[in-house]
């Protein structure tokens, strides 16, 4: 038999115990209540949050026995909130529990014919001190029954409703994504949210549907935010289970970076939407900003006004968040939103708006301790229909009167308009926007690392704040820095995507060729969409304005970092390069490109990420991105492993002028010699460069293995050349040239090893192109290991059988475009 309990008070799914006087209660939650003789008996308690420990509360095994009681309950309780079977159970015991105690209250519980008091305290429940007491309590009692029963019959409200919905309503791949956000923004249930974790509840809960789109807006300028945005836009897509769209506020930087990065990234539902920052300014540039995010920083203010007029709500976000959950979590928290609120927001975690973090510090006025516009949900269609725009201006301008400048930029703007009217905001619980700090309380957000939703690096000092469980932070955000993009591209199955041309382009050219083909895969890489990041460093260079300005275009992987330090002494002038690399490689690059003085000293170095995708290395693909992203009329095509002499781009500018590169179709010829030495004095002039060659310290480039490549230079001729000379195409003549920015791309047919600068020395003569020998240039390659695709090359019978049957299509190809002039191709072909 369960004890017997002197008094009884109901609630919602709880019953609380009562011990004897002075006892603390002990909470129990019921599954379900019986009647016998009378009496109530409880079946399956809950852990207890409090329990009576003194001689007179309940006996130790007893509490054990509840409390075993309610851990199996507990998971029966989850199970009728979650699985469809026990919904009838669940209905039966709602409908119990104000029966039950009304039939308990009012026709009263015996025991052996006895009535049962429902005072704590039987011996002194019947005396007269005690009446006026027991029949307050009793008042009180009935108030609450009532109460019970109106929230039960809501419950059951939501039952039945949810019962008439479709039969895969709890199962997996349901036509409603419900979140699993907690916590309703007031300050009390924000901490019953961090003392609870962020466990999801089994009531009410906001909704998203599954196609639904969720809209985000970022602010984003320049080439390191553009980055962030990159790492950001990761941690979103890995966790989303919708379409997303994304609205990108971007000067003329930071548009081109993400425009060709999301069109070559062709990530499936989702679309991206600029809005040019630079046309912005005028509408904030008259506040002045302390802030180091700049005008920049002050430009979420007129969202209501940027953003499209039929967008109703987006989510705002810092170019420095990581998400730890799905965004969809977040946009179903505007189902929370009531009466006039249009703003939701995390409430501070440091003492800055307090005012006390330092002697005579004086922030802006804010709302306690102000909020943080990290993380922003704007209701936009309220905000405008509340004047938003005359409203924040009048906030400015009355505070910039004694403030005379923001130091947090828009954030304290928004906290001024805040202080004046709270009404506006819905306080989000600060998991959604854990500020990463030294001076932040962010640690008592979160219980454990488990319970994070979102993370913001909210101080300059970014991966190195001071955090008990920053090695934690760290971690998640190098995971998706370091991320491979390209697992990201999965398809959100049963939601129509809008029709992408570019994607629909791509599986028409797949679907052509032939699987069976013994060169599949190499012809396939040519239709390849690799994702594309340019100017991952910050690039700042203006040509010369004589127009003589020549960039040197090169491509590279990760094996030969080594060089560019080296390229960079040899070159002082523009350098556009490509470089092959997987997301983690593109991160060591990084830090490899910020831990060298070389490096950072050059601003006038493009360097182009195009990430790895495929099996072979795609070299014209990366020649062409390099060339693309030039900002000089003239370009020396070069690779990477060699060094060009010291002075070359002067030379190269002075020739331009000498040779009419403007006015002709010219390739100026930069000679290649090589050395096997890895340790070379490097030739300071042709006469010494002469001397080295006659001694066997250098060679003519490829004179042991590759000698038709670039015989046609006449380097006999070079040795006593002083003024520039014609030389004529010959067969698999590949020299390395100086051209106009308009010439024809490298074809992408060929990749790895083998014909690829070939075909385009062919294209260049074929478009009739004359090669000029500069007297005085001169180039040397330096040695280093074998790659994999040249050692694919010499040991697969099948990869050189591949690469003639291309050579063999691209002369064909040649002959359709260029008629009869490009038979000699041919016939050069067959003499060789």
């Amino acid at each position: 038999m369960p004890p017997s309990f002197s008094a009884l008070s109901f609630c919602l799914g709880a019953v609380t115990v009562k011990g004897p006087s002075n006892a603390e209660p002990w909470y129990c939650t019921f599954h379900c209540l019986k009647m016998r003789k009378g009496s109530l008996e409880l079946e399956g308690f809950l852990p207890a949050r409090k329990y009576y420990e003194g001689g007179q509360g309940l006996d130790a095994p007893d509490r054990d026995t509840a409390l075993g009681l309610g851990i199996a309950t507990s998971e029966r309780m989850l199970g009728i909130c979650r699985g469809r079977r026990k919904f009838l159970a669940a209905s039966l015991t709602l409908l119990c529990i104000p029966a039950i105690t009304w039939i308990y209250l009012f026709s009263g519980s015996f025991e052996d014919g006895k009535p049962v008091s429902l005072s704590p305290l039987d011996s002194q429940a019947h005396s007269p001190r005690y009446t006026a007491s027991s029949q307050r309590e009793r008042e009180s009692l009935e108030v609450r029954v009532r109460e019970v029963e109106e929230e039960n019959r809501a419950l059951r409200r939501q039952l039945s409703l949810a019962q008439g919905r479709s039969p895969g309503y709890h199962r997996g791949n349901h036509s409603k994504t419900y979140s699993m956000e907690e916590g309703t923004g007031d300050s009390e249930n924000l901490r019953a949210g961090i003392v609870a974790g962020n466990s999801s509840e089994c009531g009410q809960q906001p909704v998203v549907e599954k196609c639904e789109t969720i809209h985000v807006a970022i602010v984003c300028a320049g080439y390191n935010a553009s980055r962030d945005v990159v790492t950001l836009v990761k941690s979103v897509l890995f966790h989303r289970r919708n379409p997303l769209h994304f609205h990108l506020i971007a000067d003329s930087i930071a548009e081109q970076i993400l425009a060709t990065l999301f069109q070559t990234w062709m990530v499936p539902a989702v679309r991206v939407d600029f809005y040019n920052a630079d046309e912005l300014k005028s509408e904030v540039s008259w506040i002045p900003n302390k802030h180091y995010s700049g005008i920049y920083g002050l430009m979420k203010l007129v969202l209501t006004k940027t953003l499209p007029s039929n967008l109703e709500r987006v989510i705002v976000l810092d170019t420095d968040i990581t998400f730890a959950t799905d965004i969809a979590e977040l946009w179903a928290v505007f189902h929370k939103f009531k009466g006039q609120q249009v703003l939701g927001l995390v409430e501070n975690q440091s003492d800055w708006y307090l005012g006390n973090l330092w002697k005579n510090h004086r922030p802006w006025p804010a709302l306690g301790r102000g909020y943080n516009t990290g993380v922003i949900l704007l209701l936009l269609d309220k905000l405008r229909k509340m004047k938003w725009e005359q409203m924040w201006r009048l906030t400015a301008e009355r505070e910039l009167m004694g403030m005379l400048s923001t130091s947090l930029a828009d954030q304290d703007i928004f906290n001024a308009v805040i202080k004046q009217n709270p009404f506006l905001v819905y306080q989000l619980p600060c998991f959604w926007n854990v500020q990463l700090s030294d001076h932040t309380r962010s640690e008592q957000c979160y219980r454990d690392v488990s319970d994070l939703k979102v993370i913001h690096w909210n101080s300059p000092k970014k991966l190195r704040v001071k955090n008990k469980h920053v090695e934690f932070f760290r971690n998640l955000y190098l995971t998706f820095l370091e991320y491979d993009g390209n697992l990201l591209r999965r398809e959100l199955f049963g939601c129509p995507s809008e029709a992408d041309v570019n994607s629909e382009n791509l599986q028409k050219q797949l679907s052509e060729l032939d699987e069976d083909d013994l060169c599949y895969e190499f012809r396939r890489e040519r239709f390849t969409v690799h994702r594309t990041h340019l100017y991952f460093l910050h690039y700042e260079y203006e040509p010369a304005a004589d127009n003589t300005d020549v960039t040197l275009v090169a491509q590279l992987s990760m094996d030969r970092l080594q060089m560019l330090e080296a390229i960079c002494k040899h070159w002082e002038g523009p350098i556009s390069l490509a470089l092959y690399l997987s997301d983690a490689e593109a991160q060591q690059f990084l830090r490899y490109a910020q831990g060298s003085e070389v490096l950072m000293s050059r601003h006038n170095v493009g360097y182009h990420i195009v990430y790895k995708e495929g099996q072979f290395y795609p070299v014209n693909l990366l020649r062409n991105v390099a060339m693309k992203h030039i900002g000089t009329p003239y370009m020396f095509l070069s690779d990477i492993d060699f060094l060009p002499m010291y002075g070359l781009y002067e030379y190269l500018r002075k020739s331009v002028i000498q040779l009419d590169l403007a006015n002709t179709k010219k390739a100026m010829i930069v000679p290649a010699f090589e050395t096997l030495r890895y340790r070379l004095s490097f030739p300071k002039s042709k006469a010494e460069l002469l001397s080295m060659l006659d001694m066997g310290t250098l060679f003519t480039f490829r004179y042991h293995v590759w000698t038709k490549g670039h015989a046609p230079t006449n380097f006999a001729k070079w040795r006593t050349a002083t003024t520039p000379y014609r030389v004529e195409w010959e067969a698999d003549f590949e020299p390395y040239v100086v051209v106009r920015r308009d010439c024809p791309e490298y074809d992408r047919r060929f990749v790895g090893f083998g014909w690829n600068k070939v075909a385009h020395i062919m294209e260049l003569d074929a478009q009739e192109y004359e090669f000029t020998v500069l007297p005085n240039a001169y180039m040397v390659h330096m040695p280093h290991a074998p790659s994999f695709d040249i050692t694919k090359f010499r040991s697969n019978k099948q990869y050189r059988i591949c690469l003639k049957t291309l050579k063999e299509e691209f002369q064909q190809d040649m002959s359709r475009r260029y008629g009869f002039a490009a038979l000699k191709y041919l016939t050069a072909e067959n003499n060789s």
